[in-house]
């Protein structure tokens, strides 16, 4: 009964089914978290884990069924019994890195198509990171605290998770499908009842839940309207290479900023789940007002208004980009150069999104733009005369013409990370003549010269022994 009725409610709808049911699967995180408010707040943990186990697997068993399912249980199964049989070491760690990425890995390797399907690797990358990052955290329950940092010292585990409590902080409705990624010590607070701005009492959350509700909800709205005119497909018509060079970049730019409304919308849907529940609660914030952002996964007003490519990329999959900062980048500082840390986050990044070749170069173009544009700003920084000019009068022009070309080289990595393969993208960046190529790595190669001619020679002296 439910197969036919998805099928219709996907075609009145105009989207394929698996998507229905993905946005149906987030939005019932609402109901869930509401009848854990009214039901579950005071009940013991076992109790608890085991609600959010049940609906968490529900959803997952109604969006991947059959022999899908089996693919997350197993993985947590696999997790729990390492760290029980291994302890805290870092055999374990190593050990939960390469199963859980090679499972991923596998799973995108004997799915892939050259489509961008919806299936049970979807949900399997989210916990992955998951899983992994509940490893280090176990492993660093053992160290000294004084070898830890301050968000080590947070996440770290005390005790060890029982295999219950792992599968419902696995399966946790709030964060299963899409993310967001949160830790086991903010799952363990909240089962204690302890993410709430009334002592003992549900949080009274509902309100901020509802703005990030009717914001994702709006952001759905506009891609729901807008992406049909602007398809991934268009980019390998005949009519596209017709077109206008001009008209080329701006279809870049405009299907760009329609396309990551899809992630978007997901995204601030999900973290309004959270918040409903009380896993969104961030304690009092430096003006004495109660924050509900610990699981934001968008800046949205950020994402929209800076001119900044730094600034996108840190409004943009916040979690997860916190994650890899986490786990990847800052536990590499033992190879003593922070650039080879960041190559190796970036290229663990490309990887965890797939096996395609689009993945690899839309992350090698982000390395690029953001060191590209770091040399930018410490140029206008450094310049007396570029430092004036951008606090003139002339700067909303400027910023005008920033945004611009912000939001035109934003998409221009988009494109082999949505069209996936080395035929298709190569294809695009053939037409507009590898622009973005040739625009960041001028940049790179000018921007020496121009620091010589506008910086004066004292301030590119003291920059040099610092």
């Amino acid at each position: 009964m439910a197969a036919p009725l998805m099928e219709k409610l996907s075609e009145s709808l105009g989207s394929p089914e698996p998507a229905v049911r993905l946005i149906l699967s987030v939005l019932v995180g609402y109901p869930c978290a509401l009848l854990y408010r009214q039901f579950f707040f005071h009940q013991p943990p076992t109790v608890i884990h085991l609600y959010h186990a049940i609906s968490g697997l529900s959803l997952a068993a109604f969006n991947f069924a059959g022999t899908q399912l089996y693919h997350s249980a197993l993985c947590v199964l696999v997790q729990f019994l390492m760290m029980r049989l291994m302890g805290r070491t870092i055999t374990t760690v190593l050990s939960s890195f390469i199963f859980q990425m090679a499972y991923l890995l596998s799973g995108y390797y004997y799915t892939a198509t050259e489509e961008y399907d919806i299936k049970w690797t979807m949900p399997q990358c989210v916990l992955a990171l998951k899983l992994i990052g509940l490893s280090f955290d176990y492993y660093d329950g053992g160290q000294e605290p004084s070898k830890l940092n301050e968000e080590q010292k947070r996440s770290a585990l005390a005790n060890v998770p029982s295999l219950l409590e792992v599968i419902g902080f696995s399966y946790f409705y709030g964060g299963f499908l899409v993310g967001p990624q949160f830790t086991l010590r903010s799952y363990q607070r909240l089962v204690k009842g302890e993410l709430t701005d009334c002592p003992g009492q549900p949080p009274n959350s509902v309100i901020p839940a509802m703005k990030r509700f009717s914001l994702g909800l709006l952001c759905l709205v506009i891609y729901a309207i807008f992406s049909p005119h602007y398809p991934d497909s268009y980019y390998l018509t005949d009519e596209y290479d017709a077109q206008p060079f001009w008209y080329r970049c701006v279809f870049i730019l405009l299907w760009a900023k329609v396309i990551l409304y899809k992630y978007v919308s997901c995204w601030v849907i999900a973290e309004g789940v959270c918040i409903l529940s009380g896993l969104g609660y961030n304690g009092l914030g430096q003006n004495g007002e109660h924050q509900w952002d610990a699981c934001a996964n968008m800046k949205v007003w950020t994402f929209e208004t800076t001119p900044l490519f730094t600034g996108t990329i840190a409004s943009f999959n916040i979690n997860t980009n916190a994650w890899v900062a986490r786990h990847v980048f800052k536990r590499l500082k033992f190879l003593g150069n922070k650039l080879l840390s960041q190559v190796t986050a970036l290229a663990f990044l490309a990887i965890w999104h797939g096996t395609h070749s689009g993945y690899l170069l839309c992350f090698s173009m982000e390395f690029i733009i953001v060191n590209v544009e770091r040399q930018a700003q410490a140029l206008v920084r450094d310049s007396p005369l570029l430092t004036r000019l951008a606090n003139s009068p002339l700067y909303p022009l400027i910023y005008l013409v920033q945004q611009f070309i912000h939001w035109l080289f934003m998409g221009y990595p988009l494109v082999p990370f949505c069209l996936f393969t080395y035929d298709k993208w190569l294809r695009v960046y053939s037409s507009i003549y590898f622009c973005g190529h040739i625009f960041f790595f001028t940049l790179y190669l000018v921007i020496p010269y121009l620091r010589k001619v506008l910086v004066p020679r004292k301030e590119r002296s003291e920059k040099k022994e610092d």
